[in-house]
């Protein structure tokens, strides 16, 4: 089966320090706000340096036992089982953890000997320590702007990646992501990216996130298969971001407005 490679428009060098960052084996950390663009770019990097990619989405219940093995009963006796985090170790593949700052503090400490010069593993249920793969890569994302910074990577963690800033693309490079997605009109994908760019702009709705690029191409999916544009941009778009019904209502009025 051909794989297809994963569209990505790139908006400054990240290629370039991405795959200097992998040559020489340090770790790599995005920063930015959801539906930006981060998760595309970390599966395209991997089908670009031919490397297999195991995705981690960390939340509050993330622990480091998730990540890095566990006893399980099999039959009559106790097996251990490799986590993705230990697979990733021992083959050689990049390990994602997308919003690595939700998880719990023990995943922290357990991939801090992996993010320096050591680049090992410590399993403790097992007392064991393995050394990482060559092509082993760490690469974590994170938003900073997330709940106004309850959750924060600590400066010693962050101290030890590189690190690249991912913002919403321009609005001609948006709507080219939109056309390249959804294969919508032209004219469509420009008016979706105008109400995207107002939307981020009404810093006085306290919206805790803003429009991403991933809700307008949603929009555009469900506006290029037959689903009328108003409509579309109310489901896709709006309601995803506010329960507040005023807000709401302010909202798609708004849009409605401008398509």
């Amino acid at each position: 089966m051909v794989q297809t490679i994963p569209y990505y428009h790139a908006t400054g060098r990240e290629e370039e320090v991405f795959t200097h960052a992998f040559k020489n084996k340090i770790p790599f950390l995005l920063k930015g706000p959801t539906g930006t663009g981060k998760s595309r770019f970390i599966e395209y990097m991997s089908h670009q340096l031919e490397q297999r990619i195991i995705t981690i989405s960390c939340h509050e219940e993330t622990s480091a036992t998730d990540l890095i093995g566990r006893f399980i009963i099999k039959g009559a006796e106790t097996v251990w089982l490799d986590g993705p985090l230990t697979t990733a170790v021992k083959e050689g593949a990049i390990i994602y953890l997308d919003e690595v700052a939700e998880a719990r503090p023990d995943v922290i400490v357990a991939i801090h000997s992996l993010t320096d010069h050591r680049r090992e593993l410590f399993i403790d249920k097992l007392g064991e320590t393995v050394k990482a793969h060559d092509n082993f890569m760490l690469v974590a994302s994170f938003n900073p702007g997330y709940q106004r910074g309850f959750k924060e990577l600590k400066p010693s963690t962050r101290q030890r990646f590189i690190a690249v800033s991912f913002e919403y693309p321009e609005p001609r490079v948006e709507a080219e992501i939109l056309i390249n997605e959804t294969q919508v009109d032209a004219d469509i994908a420009k008016k979706l990216v105008n109400i995207g760019n107002k939307i981020r702009n009404l810093t006085e709705l306290g919206l805790t996130e803003t429009v991403s690029t991933r809700l307008l191409v949603d929009a555009a999916k469900l506006i290029h298969s037959g689903l009328p544009k108003r409509l579309s941009v109310h489901v896709a778009v709006v309601e995803p971001l506010t329960d507040d019904l005023q807000t709401l209502e302010a909202l798609k009025d708004l849009c409605d407005l401008m398509i």
